[in-house]
């Protein structure tokens, strides 16, 4: 058994037409984040042999597989690709055509028995043999839909016994090659997406805070821009004053949920983006430090096509005590910091430059 193994390849169907037809930068960080995903979930011990563009080629060496064992892999990958999908839509700073139509993306998933054999290249272990050449001749099918689970007779040479994912509907069919006919089942898996949900997201709660700060300027330049230099945290340490640098954030794009490390010239904290909404006329979203000491509401209002007015307000708990203090001892220099901030903003929101599309 030592040449047998099982060739699983879940694959991100419109992935061409994603990088073909919208912003190629964000394009290949959501692709990035959906394949690292289908990788974290791999729960039945795979290998990866090497990842091809919109899909990642998995194998196992040993007998095969029983099917519940393949399904609960498959169900589990299918489920967290859209999960992920769902909660970046919700979640989401960003307009342009890659991120707004990144919920499209669909997966299908090939699975094969056969031999074959390896060798290494660094550190990737490299596929060769016939059914390797089977396997990936499967990605390419007559099958209409974009989101199935395709077994070959290798795995399922009968359908599936009774009581085995009852919802499921199979269809046999086969792949015509040079070589001769590869039969195989398919079944749909797009009911998985009825009950995938993702995590809510929590409300942003000011009822016991306190706005201690507003600050406000008027900015030569069109809102979306703007936003992409202001909620952009990776731009944070050129414009916010006080700001020495960005760490550990923790995703490739701005959204809720998002948490970084901020590096202060007096210390450091982890800051999240803790609420977002957007209008072509007015964008809000705020950003909450760990403790849920402190909150900075960011919003952007447009003025005209090519003016954009951007508020700062800074809220702290309530507590008559710290407002007093802070009032004392930190308020005129807190607030002359960010002043400053929206004065070293002018030159920086002037050089983002976007693509048609997301202007």
């Amino acid at each position: 058994m030592e040449n047998k193994g099982l060739l699983f390849i879940p694959d991100i169907s419109g992935f061409t037409r994603f990088i073909n037809e919208t912003e190629i930068d964000h394009s290949r960080l959501i692709i990035q984040e959906l394949l690292e995903l289908l990788i974290n979930t791999n729960q039945m011990g795979l290998e990866v042999s090497e990842v091809e563009g919109d899909a990642i080629l998995f194998y196992k060496f040993g007998e095969a597989p029983r099917l519940d064992e393949l399904y609960r892999q498959v169900e589990n990958m299918f489920r967290s690709f859209h999960r992920q999908l769902m909660a970046y839509e919700y979640r989401r700073y960003c307009q342009c055509k890659a991120c707004t139509s990144a919920i499209n993306l669909t997966l299908k998933v090939i699975t094969h028995y056969g031999e074959f054999t390896g060798y290494n290249v660094k550190n990737f272990q490299k596929l060769l043999g016939r059914d390797v050449i089977v396997a990936h001749q499967l990605l390419k099918n007559d099958i209409e839909q974009h989101e199935y689970w395709l077994v070959t007779n290798s795995l399922l040479p009968n359908d599936p016994p009774p009581g085995f994912a009852e919802w499921m509907q199979w269809n046999v069919s086969s792949k015509q090659t040079e070589s001769g006919d590869i039969p195989f089942r398919y079944t749909q898996l797009s009911p998985l997406k009825k009950d995938v949900q993702p995590e809510p997201i929590s409300p942003l709660l000011l009822s016991n805070k306190t706005k201690v700060i507003t600050v406000s300027r008027e900015y030569d330049v069109g809102i979306i821009p703007l936003f992409h230099a202001t909620g952009d945290v990776t731009y944070r340490n050129r414009w916010r004053e006080g700001v020495k640098q960005v760490k550990e954030v923790n995703h490739f794009l701005p959204r809720v949920g998002v948490r970084y490390r901020c590096i202060m010239e007096n210390g450091e904290t982890v800051v999240y983006a803790s609420s977002y909404s957007f209008s072509p006329e007015r964008i809000e979203f705020s950003e909450t430090d760990e403790n849920d000491d402190s909150i900075m509401y960011y919003t952007l209002e447009k003025i005209g096509e090519h003016t954009t007015r951007f508020t700062l307000d800074y809220y702290r708990p309530k507590n008559w005590l710290f407002e007093i203090v802070f009032k004392l001892m930190w308020k005129n220099r807190f607030q002359q910091q960010l002043k400053q901030s929206l004065l070293n903003l002018d030159s920086l929101s002037k050089e983002i430059r976007l693509p048609k599309a997301v202007e």
